[in-house]
């Protein structure tokens, strides 16, 4: 099992930048793939980027790509979300999830393949 709690969301300008981090707790964090999911108000919520449980394979939405970058420190048990020139479609709150990893390369784009849920962090990209 693992417990996750996202941080670093805030209000930025248009073309700035901002570092979203899920810190976990439980067990055995580095055999979990990790994935960052955003909602806005009124629509469903999507995929952003995802990583696998090493760090060595990511996934990015078309929306976020040459934008945003995922990593992760297994050593501080925390997954990262780098968002550089932000836009105000990316406003929504931004999540993180976990799923078992099974083994180095497997990463989960889809919502329903997370078992494990963080309580989310707000971004706001102002015009």
């Amino acid at each position: 099992q693992v417990q996750l709690v996202e941080s670093g969301g805030g209000l930025v300008q248009a073309g700035g930048s901002l570092r979203v981090s899920c810190a976990a707790s439980g067990r055995t964090f580095s055999s979990y793939a990790v994935g960052w999911f955003r909602q806005a108000p009124g629509k469903e919520r999507e995929i952003v980027a995802a990583i696998d449980r090493s760090g060595g394979s990511t996934y990015y939405a078309d929306s976020v790509k040459g934008r945003f970058t995922i990593s992760r420190d297994n050593a501080k048990d925390t997954v990262y979300l780098q968002m550089n020139s932000l836009k105000p479609e990316d406003t929504a709150v931004y999540y993180c999830a976990a799923k078992w990893g099974y083994s180095t390369g497997r990463y989960y784009t889809t919502a329903p393949a997370y078992g494990y849920w963080g309580q989310g962090t707000q971004v706001t990209v102002s015009s």
